[in-house]
């Protein structure tokens, strides 16, 4: 071993980078968090794996048209109420 090391080159990183994922900060409403955290305990998968499932499968019906944050927004706030009806039982 050497005395001293010369990391002054060095980069901060994953030592091994991941293939076709990107880590990202993203804001979303906690209801729709609330929901799919509660959808995927069910199915007994993780929550940012649904996110991630929900977006392609958006992506594949709307080709043409880019996700912007305003029709996601629209199309969670159509989708929600369904979605709250299925799982919230009726007294």
């Amino acid at each position: 071993m050497k005395d001293e090391y010369d990391f002054s080159k060095g980069k901060r990183r994953a030592i091994l980078p991941s293939k076709g994922k990107s880590r990202i900060t993203i804001y979303i409403d906690d209801v729709v968090l609330e929901e799919f955290r509660a959808r995927a305990e069910k199915a007994g998968t993780g929550y940012q794996t649904m996110i991630n499932d929900a977006l392609k499968e958006y992506l594949a019906q709307n080709v043409d048209k880019p996700v912007t944050e305003s029709s996601l927004r629209r199309i969670l706030q159509e989708e929600l109420p369904q979605l709250a009806r299925l799982t919230v039982p009726t007294p």
